[in-house]
C-alpha cells in the first residue's frame, strides 16, 4: 500500500499537520520530499522537493537556526551521526531554537529510521509551547522550594528554614570551626493575644508584619525567622554582631516609644552570644529566651505600674481576686460581643478595663483605669457631656437597661467623632449595682 502515491501522500501530509513539516529521506542517494501543513512549499527558503538533504540543511542553517546552536545542529544532524545514532535506536532527536524575523523558538527535529533501512523521516516539531511550560514548572518548583521556607504572613524564613539554619549552625560548632560568632536575639510581641481577642485577628496580623518589619529593619544584615505566632528570631553575623549592643538598644528604644504611645508594636527582647562553653546552638537560644522573658516580665509590670497611676485618687485599691473577675467577666463580653469599644467597671472599686483599641484611638495611659468616667469626660466634647451624663446616669439607676446614647469624643489626633454608647448594670444579691459596662462604636 506503500507504494500507491495517493495514500503515501495522504498519510504525509496528515502526519504533517501534527508538525512544521516532515521531510522523508532517501539515505542512499540523499533525495528528500517536504510535506508541510503550515509552510508553502518552495517559499521562504523551504523547498518542496531536493536532492542533497545534508547539504541543504548545513547551506540554509545560518538562516532559519540561532548562530549560538548552529555548530551543534552541523554535527548533531550529519548524515554519519544521524546514522550511527539510528543504528542504536529506533528514533532520536535534537532541540534546538529557530529565529526568524528576530523570534526565537524553540523546535526540535525527530528522526525515524523506516522499516526498510533506505530512508528516515524527519519531523519538524515546535516546541515553544512546551518549553515554557517547563520553564514554568522549574519556576514554580523554585518559588514552591522558596515559599517552603517562607512564613506567609510576614515573608520572613519560616520555622522549616531555622530547623535547617539551626543545624548548619551545629556542624560549625560540632568541627571545632575557628572564628564561629554569632549572637542569638529573641523578640516577642507584647499582648499579641490581648490584641486578637479586642481588636480582632486582623489587627493582630497587622501587629505581626509591623513587628517583622521593624525587626528586620534593626538587624539588616542577619536572617530573621518567625518561629511561632509572636515569636522572632534572628542569628547576628557580621557587622550586625559587631553593632550587637547598640542594635538591640535601638530596637528596645523604639518598642518603649511604641508603648507610651500606645501603638505597635511593642517588642520584649532577649539576647545572647555564643561562646566557648556552648556546644550546641540551643545553648544560645535558651539564654537568649530566658532574657527575652525577663524583657517581657519588666514591660508588663512598667505597664501595670502606669496603669494605676492615679491610685492615689482611691480610698481602697482593687484586691487581686477581684481584678480577676473583672478581666473574666471583661474576657466573655468580648466574646459575646465580637467586635467595638468595649468598656466593664466594677463600681466598688471604681475599677475600670477598656479595650485596647479604645486606649490605642483614644489616646489613655492604659487599658486600666481608676474613675475612668472623670478620665473619659475629659475626650467627650463640652456640649455633649449633659447628654452623657445624663445617659449613664438613667442605666446606673436602673430607668434604661442598655440604653443608647450618642455624643461627640476627640480620637488621640484631635478630630472628634460620634460614638454610639449601650450601657448595661450587674447588680449585686441586694440589688446594687456592681458592675456597669457597655460596647462602644463608631457612628458611621
Amino acid at each position: 500500500m506503500i507504494n500507491n502515491p495517493e495514500v503515501f501522500n495522504q498519510v504525509a501530509v496528515s502526519l504533517a499537520k501534527h508538525y512544521v513539516c516532515v521531510y522523508y529521506v532517501n539515505l542512499d542517494t540523499n533525495h528528500y520530499i517536504v510535506f508541510s501543513d503550515s509552510i508553502q512549499a518552495g517559499s521562504a527558503g523551504f523547498p518542496s522537493e531536493g536532492e542533497d538533504f545534508f547539504g541543504d540543511c548545513l547551506k540554509n542553517a545560518d538562516r532559519f537556526v540561532h548562530p549560538s546552536d548552529i555548530q551543534m545542529m552541523a554535527e548533531s544532524c550529519s548524515k554519519e551521526n544521524i546514522i550511527k545514532e539510528l543504528s542504536m535506536k529506533e528514533a532520536f532527536s535534537v532541540s534546538f531554537r529557530s529565529i526568524a524575523e528576530g523570534i526565537v523558538k524553540h523546535m526540535r527535529h525527530i528522526f525515524v529510521l523506516c522499516e526498510d533501512k533506505k530512508h528516515i523521516v524527519c519531523c519538524l516539531d515546535d516546541i515553544e509551547k512546551e518549553f515554557k511550560e517547563k520553564e514554568k514548572q522549574k519556576k514554580n518548583l523554585k518559588s514552591a522550594e522558596i515559599m517552603a521556607r517562607r512564613d506567609e504572613l510576614t515573608g520572613v524564613k519560616n520555622n522549616h528554614a531555622f530547623k535547617e539554619y539551626v543545624d548548619s549552625l551545629d556542624e560549625m560548632i560540632s568541627s571545632d570551626s575557628e572564628g564561629t560568632e554569632f549572637s542569638v536575639v529573641m523578640c516577642d510581641i507584647n499582648d499579641l493575644k490581648v490584641i486578637n481577642d479586642t481588636r480582632g485577628h486582623s489587627y493582630g496580623d497587622e501587629a505581626i508584619q509591623a513587628a517583622s518589619r521593624l525587626i528586620c529593619e534593626t538587624f539588616q544584615h542577619s536572617p530573621v525567622f518567625r518561629v511561632g505566632g509572636d515569636e522572632f528570631v534572628s542569628v547576628l553575623t557580621g557587622k550586625d554582631y559587631d553593632d550587637r549592643e547598640y542594635l538591640v538598644k535601638k530596637l528596645r528604644e523604639e518598642s518603649e516609644g511604641n508603648r507610651k504611645a500606645h501603638s505597635d508594636p511593642v517588642i520584649a527582647v532577649g539576647i545572647a552570644t555564643f561562646s566557648a562553653e556552648d556546644k550546641t546552638f540551643l545553648n544560645v537560644f535558651e539564654r537568649a529566651d530566658q532574657l527575652m522573658y525577663i524583657d517581657k516580665s519588666t514591660i508588663k509590670s512598667l505597664k501595670t505600674v502606669e496603669g494605676l497611676k492615679n491610685l492615689d485618687m482611691i480610698d481602697t485599691p482593687i484586691p487581686q481576686e477581684r481584678k480577676r473577675l473583672l478581666d473574666a467577666f471583661f474576657g466573655a463580653l468580648v466574646t459575646v460581643t465580637g467586635g467595638g469599644y468595649i468598656y466593664l467597671s466594677d463600681l466598688r472599686y471604681d475599677f475600670s478595663r477598656w479595650s485596647l483599641s479604645l486606649v490605642d484611638d483614644f489616646g489613655f495611659e492604659s487599658e486600666y483605669m481608676y474613675h475612668a468616667d472623670k478620665i473619659f469626660r475629659e475626650i467627650v466634647h463640652p456640649d455633649d457631656l449633659e447628654v452623657l451624663d445624663y445617659g449613664t446616669k438613667s442605666v446606673l439607676s436602673g430607668r434604661a437597661e442598655v440604653q443608647p446614647i450618642r455624643y461627640r469624643a476627640r480620637k488621640k489626633d484631635g478630630t472628634y467623632v460620634v460614638l454610639h454608647t449601650r450601657g448595661f448594670v450587674l447588680t449585686d444579691r441586694d440589688g446594687n449595682p456592681e458592675y456597669f459596662g457597655g460596647i462602644i462604636v463608631l457612628d458611621e
